[in-house]
This record gives C-alpha cells, sequence and structure tokens, in this order.
C-alpha cells in the first residue's frame, strides 16, 4: 500500500498525486481508500464492474500487438472530474464493498487462458485504482507470458508508476485530455503530471500511446490542437502514436459529436508538426485509422474499427523503402 502515516491518525495517500490526506474514517477523493484505524485500505481490490475479452486496438493500441485480444477489467470510481466521461456509469460510481463483485487474480488470469488471449488490460474506469489488484494480477500474468496494459488518465505518481512496471505492466494508453487549462478547469488533473509520466514510461522502457478526446468548443482551437502536438514532441517523439479521438455526448455534456473534419484538422497539424504516427478514433471505416509508412506513404496495417483487415510489414518493416517500423509484437491474431 502506497501510503504514509501521519500525525492525529491521518494517514497520505501516495496512490496519484492528489496525495490526499485521510483523517481516520475519511475517503480520499476517488471514495476507493479510506483510513481505518490509522491504515490505508483499498475498498476496490478483486471488485470488478465490468469484464471482457477486448482486441487491443480497442483502448486504443495500434503500435502494440496489432490483432490480438486482451482480457479487460475494471472497477469503480475516478480521480478525475471529467463531466463528459465515456463510462461515467462506473467511474462515478462509489464502490460498495457489501455488493462486491469479486475475481480473485488468480481466476482472472485462468480466464485470460480460457479465452484465449494473449494479454490483460486495465480500463474501463481509471486503473490505478486497481493499483494492489494489478500488481498481483501482472506478476501472474507475466508467468503465463501475458503482456499487461493500462488505460489511464496517467495521475499516478512516479512511486505508483515504477512499482506498476517492477510487477509487468508493459504499456500504457495514456489519455492527455487537452491542454492546462481546460484539465485543470473540467477535469480536475494536472497536464504536467500527465506528460512527466509519459517521460517516465519511456525511460523506463514502456510502450507509450497517446490519446486525446476532442470536444467541440472545449479543446479543438487550433492553437490547443497544435500546441497539444509540439508538447506530445517534445516528450513523447515522433514515433509515439498519437491519436484524435470523436467525443459523443454523454454524462453531463451535451455538445454535440465531433466533427470528422475537426478529428482530420488535428491530424493534419500534428503530421505537419513532425509526428510520424497519427491516427483517428471513433470514425470506424475512416482512412487514417491504418498505419501507413511515413517514408513512402505504403500501407502496412489496415484497420476497420476495431478489427484488423490485413498487415504488410515485412520483418517489422515496410515492404516498398525497407523503413523500420515501430510496432512491439506480431501482427496476427495467433500469439497464443
Amino acid at each position: 500500500m502506497l501510503s504514509e502515516q501521519l500525525s492525529d491518525g491521518k494517514v497520505q495517500c501516495n496512490l496519484c498525486e492528489r496525495r490526499c490526506k485521510l483523517a481516520p474514517g475519511a475517503l480520499g477523493f476517488c471514495k476507493t481508500r479510506k483510513n481505518i484505524g490509522g491504515k490505508l485500505y483499498t475498498l476496490v481490490y478483486g471488485d470488478i464492474s465490468s469484464i471482457s475479452a477486448n482486441p487491443i486496438e480497442k483502448k486504443p493500441f495500434y503500435h502494440f500487438w496489432p490483432g490480438s485480444v486482451a482480457l479487460t477489467i475494471g472497477t469503480y470510481s475516478c480521480n478525475l472530474t471529467c463531466p463528459w466521461c465515456q463510462n461515467w456509469h462506473i467511474s462515478k460510481s462509489p464502490p460498495n464493498p457489501k455488493l462486491a463483485n469479486y475475481i480473485s487474480p488468480e481466476e482472472f488470469v485462468a480466464q485470460a487462458l480460457r479465452e484465449r488471449c494473449q494479454g490483460t488490460s486495465i480500463s474501463f474506469n481509471e486503473p490505478t485504482l486497481l493499483f494492489e489488484y494489478s500488481l498481483d494480477v501482472f506478476r501472474l500474468a507475466r508467468k503465463q507470458e501475458f503482456y499487461n496494459t493500462y488505460v489511464t488518465n496517467g495521475h499516478m505518481t512516479l512511486e505508483a508508476l515504477r512499482m506498476l512496471h517492477g510487477a509487468g505492466l508493459d504499456a500504457m494508453c495514456i489519455d492527455a485530455k487537452g491542454d492546462a487549462a481546460v484539465v485543470r478547469k473540467y477535469c480536475g488533473g494536472d497536464t504536467e503530471v500527465v506528460w512527466r509520466n509519459v517521460r517516465e514510461a519511456k525511460k523506463l522502457g514502456m510502450h507509450v500511446e497517446v490519446v486525446n478526446l476532442i470536444i467541440p468548443g472545449i479543446n479543438d482551437r487550433d492553437e490547443q490542437l497544435r500546441e497539444l502536438a509540439k508538447r506530445h514532441l517534445r516528450e513523447a517523439g515522433k514515433q509515439t502514436p498519437l491519436h484524435f479521438t470523436a467525443y459523443y455526448p454523454a454524462y453531463k455534456f451535451d455538445a454535440p459529436p465531433t466533427p470528422v473534419a475537426t478529428l482530420e484538422r488535428a491530424r493534419d497539424m500534428a503530421v505537419s508538426e513532425g509526428i510520424e504516427f497519427v491516427y483517428l478514433g471513433n470514425v470506424p471505416g475512416h482512412r487514417y485509422e491504418n498505419t501507413y509508412c511515413p517514408g513512402c506513404g505504403e500501407l502496412l496495417i489496415e484497420r476497420r474499427g476495431l478489427e484488423l483487415v490485413g498487415a504488410r510489414l515485412v520483418n517489422g518493416r515496410c515492404p516498398s523503402c525497407g523503413r523500420e517500423i515501430p510496432i512491439i509484437g506480431g501482427v496476427d491474431k495467433t500469439r497464443r
């Protein structure tokens, strides 16, 4: 448990950068940590709200084991306040330990084996809240030669990130959510923490992909999109995939869906800044779901929604110009 004893029976949670200080009996901001008798306890260990075998492309990971399937789970609540949350039914619901749907780490990994998955993913709500469970799952999954992934808002502490990596976290899909002002106003978050964790994850050797949900009237101005692309280039590098995804009205937000033209404009800006792999999401069938060689423009991996249609890489290289393409893992569905 990442915590620190304070005076007067208080305890500080060091799981995310909120670093909540809890009086005896109090809950943290995310409502999944409680001070009981001067010690910090998780209320969601193994309490699974959702479980399903998903294509890795759904996360979205496009350069990490394309065509594979990850058994995916989530729990309840969140450490941010995004009013447009697409999974608000669980992320805005506090846990109820009396009604917990408990799945042990051993059961989870066994189910992944039965369903012939190639890896695990913790997603749906903020996976950092399943921190202790993640550590146990990842260690077991590694023994079965599974990969392990997180789909996260990137607000975990460095201590938590390093422990996750040490236990076997291989890849993170990190949601940038916009510029500093947007993330602070609407989400109660800090983009500096997010980009710091992008840098640290890459330094640790983890695979990283960055996502930005574009919301009309909030983070869709040209200067916002271009600045995000420049920040991505500085912190993540030109070969780290960047995904611009379409928003749809949800939870407390009723702005119209993101126009496809806005997504395309964002992609054009990012490519013009020098990012080599920029994708569009939530627009099934769009040509920019595909992977193209940044050298010669050859179509390398074709996708349709969550389906991998075909791949033309030869030993990790473009068959036309020979350029090496930074993709981890095979592009078939027969790893296991």
